[in-house]
């Protein structure tokens, strides 16, 4: 069609698409305006013209989302051992319970900003929310690596989680960035970087921690890395976030700056979800909700089997622990990284096909399975018990990146473009609430079993895991009716 002043063009609607008889038919949308200088309109534009996927944006969002997300859980591996050089514990049995709080300061601070966050992406754009996340990571946690005290060390992650207001951006950027048709794949990509970084920060914490007592022939204990032994990790992270944040440079816009949009977000909408009008406010649009609260606790019982995992398994055999170093915590979890990172690129793309229910539950049934052969790997020795807990480590976090797809498939095909920045800002709120209980909590049933060795029903390392258990089993039983609630393509 004819512009009209050169601002707006009224385009073609597109062709009906084929009905295979498989899948209903969705509803056409009827109106498109392009607006001349708005960012989201040219790239809305771009894929049109283009149905190949956009890989190169998909690069630089998994580089992104990577680096931000490190820092989460590569603390880890040496949080044990930075609390006992802190001296702020009085006796070993205590250390599970100061690292605890130390690990929970960051969700904390990302609960109380994850909504504001959320709306200033939805207002000033997806881009500069990013921008200003990872210039945090850079800041506070380079200075969490140089903490001296316990409170320098608990006050620098909770900045860090205060200012790093990525995470509900990014998964509605990644969903606006490319066609319909690759939005899985877009969101994909996010939570794979965030699987993996969460699995290959660990890594990083625990083979670049105490440098100079673990590679005296580069580092000396005079130099910078010799006097804060836990600073090489966190330098080596705050370097890969400065390079991510040069490749915002090549980031496009999605959010579109006008307002029709609106009128043809909430068609759209109610196409989906059959023309429910209670979608315009969030917290009672109960397919958003009911998909929160089950990623809320999916997330609670992988941030605390990571927790309880790290200290578990550098913990004294004389507590049921394994005896593990940082360095061969890192390992594992290297392993366990580079795993994900094939099953995402090699097998998710064929069980994505089934939908998002159904590749979780039986992932999140899986995963219960498993964790209750851990305690019984304390007997074990060797390279016996090196290949087991390798295995069992990339099963588990295979497991929970297929769980983490899914919730955020559900999340994001629930509200519309203008809404996924706050929608995604409350999921990450609820997510983070849940998570900073998640550690402090785990640190204090960690201390607490290694107290009870010899329970009067079960041992206590058993109580543990049982324990982590029980909340899968919780998160397995409300993916069910009434409960969750499915618009109709999701149920196919």
């Amino acid at each position: 069609m004819g512009s009209h002043n050169g601002q707006v063009q009224e385009l073609p609607p597109p062709l009906p698409p084929v009905n295979t008889g498989d899948e209903p038919l969705p509803v056409e949308e009827t109106k498109r305006h392009y607006h001349v200088g708005c960012p989201g309109c040219q790239l809305d534009e771009a894929n049109k013209a283009s149905s190949s996927i956009p890989y190169r944006n998909f690069c630089f969002i998994w580089i992104i989302c990577l680096t931000a997300t490190l820092p989460i859980q590569s603390l880890f591996p040496y949080l044990y051992f930075m609390i006992r050089d802190l001296k702020v514990a009085k006796e070993e049995q205590d250390i599970g319970f100061y690292a605890g709080f130390v690990g929970a300061t960051y969700f904390l601070g990302r609960t109380i900003s994850a909504v504001p966050w959320g709306m200033f992406a939805d207002k000033y754009g997806r881009k500069p929310c990013i921008v200003i996340s990872i210039l945090s990571v850079i800041v506070f946690n380079t200075l969490f690596g140089l903490s001296t005290t316990y409170w320098m060390a608990t006050v620098t992650r909770g900045l860090l989680g205060l200012l790093c207001g990525i995470l509900g951006p990014i998964k509605a950027y990644a969903s606006e960035v490319s066609r319909k048709e690759h939005q899985a794949l877009g969101i994909s990509f996010v939570t794979s970087s965030r699987a993996i970084a969460l699995v290959i920060g660990p890594s990083i914490g625990g083979f670049l921690s105490q440098p100079a007592q673990k590679y005296p022939k580069f580092f000396s204990k005079e130099s910078i890395f010799g006097r804060f032994p836990y600073f090489l990790p966190c330098f080596v992270i705050s370097v890969l976030a400065a390079g991510s944040c040069i490749a915002c440079i090549w980031l496009p816009e999605t959010l579109h700056f006008h307002d029709d949009d609106k009128v043809e977000a909430i068609e759209e909408l109610e196409s989906q979800v059959g023309g429910s009008k209670s979608t315009e406010n969030l917290l009672k649009n109960w397919q958003l909700m009911s998909a929160i609260i089950i990623f809320s606790i999916f997330s609670l019982h992988d941030t605390a089997y990571l927790e309880i995992f790290s200290l578990w398994a550098v913990s004294s055999r004389k507590f049921q622990g394994l005896s593990f170093t940082s360095q061969d915590v890192g390992t594992v979890f290297a392993f366990s990284g580079l795993s994900v990172l094939v099953y995402q690129l090699t097998i998710y793309p064929f069980l994505s096909k089934f939908g998002p229910i159904k590749t979780f539950r039986p992932a999140a049934i899986l995963s219960i399975l498993l964790l209750t052969t851990y305690p019984f790997m304390s007997n074990l020795h060797g390279l016996e018990l090196k290949i087991l807990i390798n295995m069992a480590s990339v099963l588990k976090n295979v497991f929970a990146a297929t769980i983490t797809i899914a919730c955020n498939i559900l999340q994001n095909t629930a509200v519309t473009q203008k809404q996924r920045g706050t929608a995604n800002g409350i999921s990450v709120t609820m997510m983070s609430t849940f998570k900073a209980v998640a550690p402090a909590v785990a640190g204090i049933i960690f201390s607490w079993a290694q107290k009870h060795i010899s329970g009067l029903f079960l041992p206590g390392n058993q109580i543990l895991f049982l324990t982590l258990n029980m909340v899968s089993i919780m998160g397995l039983v409300l993916t069910f009716k009434p409960f969750l609630s499915l618009s109709n393509p999701m149920k196919h």
